[in-house]
C-alpha cells in the first residue's frame, strides 16, 4: 500500500509540474533563433524635407581572418548594428550598402529609408558562409535627422564559434562625411 501511495503521489507531482496555468508564458526550448527584429517605419523623403544633420559612415567587415602564419582561415559572421543614442528624437537610416574587398557593391540592404526611434537599434547580418565580401569588405551607412540629435553608434560585431575555437571582436564605424543643415 505504501508503494502504491508513493507511486501515485510521484505521478501526480510530475503531471502537475509539467502543466502550466492559463496565461502563463512558456519558456522557449532554446534561445537559438528566438531573436525578433523590431518593425521599422518606412519613411518618404522629398526635396522639401528639412534635414538638420546626418552622416556617411564607413564600417570595416571581416568575412574571415588568418591564423597560423596565414595557413589557416577562420570564417566569421558579421552583424552591423545601428543604434540611435538620442533620448528623444528619431533618426532616419537612408542607406545601408555592403561592398567587397575591391570596392564593388554587393548588396543594398534597404529599399527605402527607415526611421529608427529614440534609443532604438537595428542590425544587418552577413552570414558566416557568405564570403563574397572578402577580407576587406565594408558597409557604408547613411543617416539623417530632422532635428539635431546625438550621433548614433554604428559598429560591426564579427564572431566565429567553430569547433573548440571561438573569437569575436567589434569594428567601429568611422565618419566619412557630416551632413549639416541642408
Amino acid at each position: 500500500m505504501k508503494l502504491y501511495l508513493y507511486f501515485s503521489s510521484t505521478v501526480v507531482i510530475i503531471v502537475l509540474a509539467s502543466c502550466s496555468l492559463p496565461g502563463t508564458p512558456q519558456k522557449p526550448q532554446s534561445d537559438i533563433g528566438q531573436v525578433t527584429q523590431p518593425q521599422l517605419r518606412v519613411v518618404t523623403l522629398d526635396d522639401n524635407s528639412k534635414i538638420a544633420m546626418g552622416q556617411t559612415i564607413y564600417v570595416p567587415i571581416y568575412s574571415h581572418i588568418y591564423y597560423e602564419n596565414q595557413k589557416e582561415v577562420l570564417y566569421l559572421s558579421a552583424t552591423l548594428s545601428i543604434r540611435n543614442t538620442d533620448l528623444s528624437n528619431p533618426i532616419i537610416v537612408t542607406s545601408v550598402r555592403y561592398y567587397d574587398t575591391e570596392g564593388k557593391l554587393i548588396k543594398h540592404y534597404l529599399e527605402r529609408p527607415v526611421e529608427l526611434g529614440s534609443l532604438a537599434s537595428t542590425d544587418f547580418v552577413v552570414e558566416r558562409t557568405d564570403n563574397t565580401g572578402g577580407l576587406g569588405a565594408n558597409f557604408i551607412v547613411e543617416w539623417i535627422a530632422k532635428k539635431k540629435v546625438s550621433e548614433p553608434v554604428v559598429e560591426a560585431v564579427m564572431i566565429s564559434a567553430a569547433s573548440n575555437q571561438g573569437i569575436s571582436f567589434v569594428s567601429p564605424g568611422r565618419v566619412l562625411k557630416n551632413h549639416n543643415n541642408k
